[in-house]
């Protein structure tokens, strides 16, 4: 059976290089090995996501001749594809691990988390969430609801090194509690949180694969653990390096310019935008247009480089013609 891989964009904005630099080497790591394409849309949050990004994600993806076996669109046996569409199951994961007696809740703003994270002497500890709230009594709970807090739900992590090879980073260790502290699964605003949305999306959609940016190697630990508490199978993960402007910034909506649908009007071909990429990702020895599925036989994931990967916006842009 071959592998499972998804590409999984947030309809926030326009689709930039950086999205296809992603969406491509997930795209080439899946159909090089024969596998299955999963399109899912990470609408989770309804206050940024817009639908006409997801017309747009679809008509750039397509431009650039990457296809997809299931998704919101053509279907499949393990949808729905929106995340606006799966929060019952986020809820019922939420459920499981209440009744593992792993969820309180938690009252702090960000100012306070950011305050409690500083040591006397003023320098960060590294924990993103020291613990205030765990160990608060029914009565103080019931007081900070009574000042009009809206609690957001944290799980208690375990003292425990959790360790992956990743494919692309190499070894990868992390201890939960002295690293990264407890940490958010719903939101305040009722919204349930990415990390557990995530676990239970791959886990269920049976995603043998995941490629993304190297952005979030620093969460893979903790959706680890929440895979096995979950009793869903842990995909395998590669976090390539990112895209960054010359301003130093990773690719964002900041860069319009290289937004896919404003190089499309430009004039630049899609072969183009993919041969560049390409060469990015050492496929290429030279930028050459290229299509897509032309790279599926040369494409080898150990030739990436970990480094971040500077763009010359005006090379870019002189692809157009």
């Amino acid at each position: 059976m071959g592998i499972r891989g998804r590409f999984a964009p947030s309809p926030t904005g326009e689709m930039h290089l950086g999205n296809a630099w992603t969406a491509l080497l997930a795209w080439l790591q899946v159909r090089s090995q024969g596998g299955t394409m999963i399109l899912r849309i990470e609408d989770l949050d309804p206050e940024r996501s817009k639908p006409a990004y997801v017309s747009q994600l679809y008509e750039d993806l397509r431009w650039l001749g990457l296809d997809w076996d299931e998704g919101p669109d053509s279907g499949g046996a393990d949808g729905p594809y929106h995340q606006a569409e799966r929060r019952d199951l986020y809820q019922q994961a939420l459920v499981r691990l209440t009744d593992l007696g792993l969820i309180y809740q938690c009252f702090c703003t960000r100012a306070e988390i950011r305050d409690a994270a500083l040591a006397p002497n003023g320098i960060e500890t590294g924990l993103e969430y020291p613990g205030t709230c765990r160990f608060l009594s029914e009565r103080q709970r019931e007081e900070k609801r009574g000042e009009g807090r809206r609690p957001a739900l944290r799980i208690k992590v375990p003292d425990e090194l959790i360790s992956f090879n990743d494919l692309c980073q190499g070894m990868f260790r992390q201890n939960l509690a002295k690293q990264v502290g407890d940490f958010t699964v719903q939101r305040a605003d009722g919204i349930h949180a990415y990390q557990l949305a995530v676990v239970v999306d791959d886990g269920l959609m049976r995603i043998s694969h995941v490629l993304r940016g190297d952005d979030l190697l620093a969460s893979t630990p903790r959706q680890i653990w929440l895979y096995n508490l979950l009793h869903l199978p842990v995909p395998q993960f590669a976090h390539v390096p990112l895209l960054y402007g010359a301003d130093g910034h990773r690719l964002s909506k900041r860069h319009g310019d290289l937004a896919i649908a404003a190089l499309r009007q430009t004039g630049v071909k899609a072969e183009k935008i993919i041969g560049y990429l390409a060469f990015l990702a050492g496929i290429l020895p030279c930028i050459e247009p290229v299509a897509a599925r032309e790279l599926i036989p040369e494409f080898q994931l150990e030739r990436l480089s970990v480094k971040p990967i500077r763009v010359d916006v005006s090379q870019v842009l002189s692809l157009k013609g």
